[in-house]
């Protein structure tokens, strides 16, 4: 009997810090700051998107910052409360898929969420805090230097899986390797218009 309830523990534990931290990353937080704001629906503007890009186009910056900070936070929350409840490694790798999972497809908006960029890079602190800050630098740094959001992101999303195999860090390594493959996915429409010419510097208010 206690063999059993053994083995049902070490499978429920990681399951229910999977749904933790997907609920945790389904919270749309620019929708609800934007509302709550008096800015509207976020998602009837530019791009349609929830997240700090698009919530920028409302022309309430505070609200786009709060929104960045909130999705990076619900990101590494994910990742510890997963750690917290199935230590040793996985956990925190089966939280950071789940934030993750929970921001571009959140149940509550019938699963159109987020691109994952903020989401992504607060995943990597919560991991660990040097790839948190590479994340962050080279998002920052090809932002400044492009004014494209989606290039920042892309190219963080990129950068994440090399520098995560660099530290020694082969499980993040193939997670952010997959995560940042969905990154790209997410952002099909941004290399379109990227590659047409037609995709908007941070501050327009086109889509």
């Amino acid at each position: 009997m206690l063999g059993t309830m053994g083995v049902e523990m070490s499978w429920l534990m990681p399951v229910l810090g999977l749904v933790l931290a997907y609920l945790l990353g389904s919270i749309p937080f620019g929708l609800l700051l934007t509302r709550m704001a008096g800015a509207g629906d976020v998602r009837t503007i530019g791009s349609g998107n929830i997240g700090a890009t698009n919530v920028l186009r409302t022309g309430r910056k505070g609200l786009a910052a709060a929104t960045l900070l909130l999705d990076a936070l619900k990101g590494a929350a994910g990742v510890w409360v997963a750690d917290w409840l199935a230590p040793g490694g996985a956990g925190a790798l089966i939280g950071a898929a789940g934030a993750f999972a929970g921001h571009c497809w959140p149940v509550w908006l019938g699963f159109a969420g987020g691109k994952g960029v903020a989401t992504l890079g607060g995943v990597a602190f919560g991991l660990w805090w040097p790839l948190g800050l590479i994340y962050l630098a080279v998002w920052l740094s090809v932002l400044f230097l492009t004014r494209y959001s989606s290039v920042g992101g892309l190219a963080a999303a990129a950068v994440a899986p090399v520098a995560a195999a660099a530290a020694g860090l082969s499980g993040a390594a193939l997670l952010f390797l997959g995560l940042g493959v969905l990154v790209f996915w997410k952002h099909r429409a941004n290399l379109g218009r990227l590659a047409a010419g037609t995709e908007p510097q941070v501050g327009s208010r086109r889509g």
